[in-house]
């Protein structure tokens, strides 16, 4: 069977990549089945900077076809701000401090100045292939002023989709996978991976 690798250790991410390939035929492994690698320094400025460091990282040392993501969340009123440092806003990795600090830096904004958007660079990369598979996806919507919804992950309990009514939080896992930034670039990935790798 053939093998690739998601370079997460997020199990909701992970099964989120899993949908995209038949489990008769392939082994998905995620960085949780490979604990002895190291943590790798996302020192990029962009998504796809962080996301080709990842998924290059683990594709050389095991020499295997690699899909990594860099994703984050893009407020307007912060000039794009948390961006690329989405996951460490207020600290390493920390949910709630995370949301608490964009809480305290959107204090007296108004809701419809609150705009935003979830990014998601997916980087595909394979030691047979010359070139890697990038594909982006995003979803627009607004930042509350409380957390809503006990699903979900990061600033998920803030992130408000008007189409929907809710948060990102309040979704069950096939809703958010629909509209989702991730689940957008994961469709995108679905279309084309298949043309592009080479085994």
């Amino acid at each position: 069977m053939k093998e690739i690798i998601i370079a997460t250790k997020n199990p909701g991410k992970a099964r989120e990549f899993k949908r995209l390939f038949d489990d008769q035929e392939f082994v998905l492994k995620t960085l949780l089945d490979l604990p002895e690698f190291p943590e790798i320094r996302e020192t990029g400025k962009t998504f796809e900077e962080n996301a080709t460091i990842k998924a290059h990282a683990v594709m050389q040392r095991f020499n295997l076809p690699t899909i990594a993501d860099d994703s984050g969340l893009q407020v307007d009123a912060l000039f794009g701000q948390p961006g690329v440092r989405s996951a460490r806003y207020a600290g390493d990795h920390n949910d709630a401090a995370n949301n608490a600090k964009l809480l305290s830096q959107l204090g007296g904004i108004p809701k419809e100045k609150r705009t935003a958007r979830f990014v998601s660079t997916l980087v595909f990369a394979n030691p047979k292939n010359d070139k890697d598979l990038v594909v982006e996806g995003e979803v627009k919507g607004l930042i509350g002023t409380l957390p809503k919804g006990d699903d979900g992950f990061g600033y998920d309990p803030l992130f408000f989709v008007p189409e929907l009514g809710k948060t990102m939080a309040e979704l069950t896992m096939d809703q958010k996978n629909q509209i989702s930034h991730r689940g957008h670039a994961i469709k995108k990935l679905e279309k084309q991976w298949q043309d592009w790798i080479i085994w």
